[in-house]
């Protein structure tokens, strides 16, 4: 398929058209090689020839698309790849061509830019907050992966938010709202201002069309006067300079629409009283010139100090550089006047892009100039690519750092440290690093002892106060405003909760299956969970401590009687022991008599050392229950209650079956068997039986009274690896 394009493609070369011609005249005269050019052509012919049955919804041909994407990414002098990524960023979503085709006919990175805008293509932001804040992240590792996708992504945006009246009112709503919280606010902390600003600008159109209208109208209105105002106001200006032999570009520039209606609801004016309307921008060589130039408007003059802001000494986290003042022009009202550098009036234009020019000879200095502007990005992923974060926090933090501008304050050091406003001292701390935010206690601000929560100021200095015994806490989030802070407290917030919930299943585990009475099967389910319906075994504990699970379910529904470590005949061997039990008894005397007829209860069936009581029932005389046995709580007749007692032998020794679960080991048996020995106590049978590395044993033993049981009990608990030991 595509070699039958190119065919097409390369034997039409008889007039380059108007869109080639208007990108390649924007490429600086580096970039102006016979090889870039074609490289250049090709891609435009490539882009033209695929998207040629397609149509736009206004009627226009595809490519048109296509076409002003790559002029506008020109216009902002990307460099080469990007424009040609930006002329095929459709062509793998919308044609036959594949990443692989175009890797094999331009490059790699190429290939990579196209299949990265193509993923951000089929991301859609709706209202519904979770899949939006999904779809928000895929953008952000993009991004990160390589800027340069989010850079034609923006082109892309601006021109079918340029076109977007052609669309229903819905889907219209929808793209718009998404440019305004995700796409503009990108824009600005990437530097890129006047795509900020031509973004709000089309959404204002298209969510206000008829207050944009108003706007537009009265701003077009009063451009006369507004004209001659600035003429004015900066002839003595220019003469001045030109005295100091400075080299300047001074002009007015008015404020974008939806800047205006947002100063006018904000301060509740009409247009008529909306004065700062404009600014005036100063465009100088260099950076001495800036200064220059600030005291040449001071002295004409009279400056409002209070909104005067130098971003050249300290610029600002997106890069953006210049100076702001504001001053009061001969008639008392406020003007704005900025001064910076040609350089920096590009960058504040175009931002991060204005630094995007892979050439041999500053390859280095423009990626450590990229690097510096896009940090908090990188900072960002770096934070959240390991995090199980849901993704719905991610979007709110990420949300955070897309906003606001930025305060300075100083450590101890007199180290410069960047935050963004309403910050605190656990911002303050986690910026230095990871462990001082971790075990902060309190902060001092210029000498003076404040709370966590206390705002920080630009100018101030700051010096934490930490312990080894202090941790972060739930507050802390209320707290903290950066995401790094943010970030740092969650890892460890739900870090203590896992290891909580861990430690808790464990406990709640082993209480339930004791109570089942199948302890035994713990070190099987620790070996192998999937017993228990899991593959990891923390996995399963952090579930039932978090009450996800509820254990007595699990034990029903997994564990039956045949997996039961102790698979022998219990009941026969039980039936058996309580026959031997007993016959080391005469019987039972009731009241002092012993020819009462009489009947042993099975719900607990106790044998000759068991406290006891009598319960007479019609027709079977007097039944036998272990007084500890819960169903005589439910015989509502007390008189039927009578006194009962053993008429024990007069060797007085009765027997007894212990049951216990074990770790299975060499030399279990003979630790069993000397505990029993110290005590002078008569073993009368063992059954010991081992599965899956977990032991059972049941211990028949001769002894004189309750005591000596008690003490062999105790005993037995010291054995090494015993898990569970009970009477049975």
């Amino acid at each position: 398929m595509l070699n039958n394009i190119f065919k097409k493609i390369t034997s039409s070369k008889s007039k380059y058209p108007p869109g080639y011609l208007e990108i390649i005249k924007c490429l600086d005269k580096e970039s102006q090689t016979e090889y870039n050019l074609d490289l250049v052509w090709k891609a435009y012919q490539l882009s033209q020839e695929s998207h040629k049955n397609q149509l736009r919804k206004s009627g226009e041909p595809y490519f048109s698309h296509c076409e002003s994407v790559g002029k506008i990414l020109a216009n902002w002098n990307i460099d080469i790849e990007t424009i040609i990524a930006g002329l095929l960023h459709d062509v793998i979503e919308d044609t036959t061509i594949t990443k692989k085709d175009i890797v094999k006919e331009f490059n790699q990175d190429i290939g990579n830019l196209v299949e990265g805008v193509t993923k951000l293509s089929g991301i859609k932001f709706n209202s519904r907050k979770q899949e939006q804040a999904e779809n928000f992240m895929k953008m952000f590792i993009s991004m990160a992966k390589d800027i340069r996708v989010i850079l034609i992504k923006f082109a892309d945006r601006l021109h079918n938010m340029s076109t977007i009246e052609h669309l229903s009112e819905a889907k219209r709503e929808r793209i718009a709202i998404e440019t305004k919280e995700v796409y503009a606010p990108l824009a600005h902390r990437l530097g890129m201002n006047n795509v900020k600003t031509q973004m709000e600008d089309l959404v204002f159109k298209t969510l206000s069309p008829k207050k944009y209208s108003y706007i537009r109208k009265k701003v077009n209105n009063s451009k006369k006067d507004r004209e001659k105002y600035i003429e004015k106001f900066i002839k003595p200006i220019s003469k001045e300079l030109a005295g100091f032999d400075i080299n300047a570009d001074i002009f007015g520039r008015a404020k974008h629409y939806s800047s205006i209606v947002g100063k006018m609801e904000k301060r509740n004016k009409k247009f008529e009283e909306i004065y700062d309307l404009f600014a005036i921008r100063i465009i100088v060589d260099k950076i001495d010139e800036c200064y220059a130039a600030l005291g040449v408007i001071h002295q004409k003059y009279n400056p409002f100090q209070e909104r005067f802001k130098d971003y050249i000494a300290r610029p600002k986290r997106n890069g953006y550089q210049s100076i702001h003042t504001t001053v009061f022009d001969s008639e008392g009202r406020l003007i704005e006047v900025q001064i910076r550098t040609f350089e920096m009036d590009q960058t504040a234009e175009i931002g991060v892009a204005a630094h995007w020019k892979y050439k041999e000879n500053d390859i280095s200095k423009n990626k450590n100039s990229i690097d510096t502007q896009i940090l908090w990005l990188r900072e960002i992923y770096e934070l959240l690519k390991s995090e199980d974060t849901s993704a719905s926090e991610i979007l709110e933090l990420f949300k955070i750092d897309l906003f606001e501008d930025e305060i300075f304050v100083y450590t101890p050091n007199g180290e410069l440290i960047e935050l963004k406003p309403d910050s605190t001292p656990i911002d303050f701390a986690y910026q230095l690093h990871s462990e001082v935010g971790m075990h902060c206690i309190g902060a001092k601000v210029n000498d003076k002892i404040v709370p966590l929560n206390y705002t920080l100021k630009s100018g101030d200095y700051v010096e934490i106060i930490t312990s080894k015994n202090k941790f972060p806490n739930h507050s802390w989030l209320k707290i903290a405003t950066t995401t790094k802070a943010k970030t740092h407290i969650r890892r460890y917030l739900k870090k203590e909760k896992y290891e909580q919930s861990l430690k808790l299943g464990q406990e709640i585990l082993e209480k339930e299956l004791r109570k089942a009475k199948k302890i035994q099967m713990l070190r099987g389910i620790k070996k192998d969970p999937t017993i228990l319906g899991f593959k990891d075994y923390d996995v399963l504990l952090s579930s039932i401590g978090n009450g996800k699970v509820i254990v007595s379910d699990l034990i029903d529904r997994n564990l039956d009687e045949d997996s039961n470590t102790s698979n022998y005949n219990i009941q026969n061997l039980t039936s058996k022991f309580i026959d031997l039990a007993r016959k080391r008894s005469k019987g039972i005397t009731v009241d002092g008599l012993s020819d009462i007829m009489i009947q042993f209860a099975k719900c607990c069936n106790p044998i000759p050392g068991d406290d006891i009581v009598g319960y007479l029932t019609k027709g079977s005389g007097v039944t036998i229950h272990r007084s500890t046995c819960k169903s005589i709580t439910h015989f509502k007749d007390q008189s039927r209650f009578v006194s009962v007692d053993w008429n024990i032998s007069s060797s007085k020794s009765f027997i007894v079956r212990l049951k216990m679960v074990f770790e299975d080991r060499k030399n279990l048996l003979n630790d069993l068997t000397e505990a029993t020995s110290k005590l002078n106590i008569y073993i009368k049978s063992i059954d010991m039986k081992a599965e899956d590395s977990v032991a059972t044993c049941l211990l028949v033993i001769e002894i004189s009274n309750r005591k000596q049981l008690e003490t062999l009990i105790n005993k037995m608990r010291e054995v090494q690896n015993i898990d569970f030991i009970e009477r049975f």
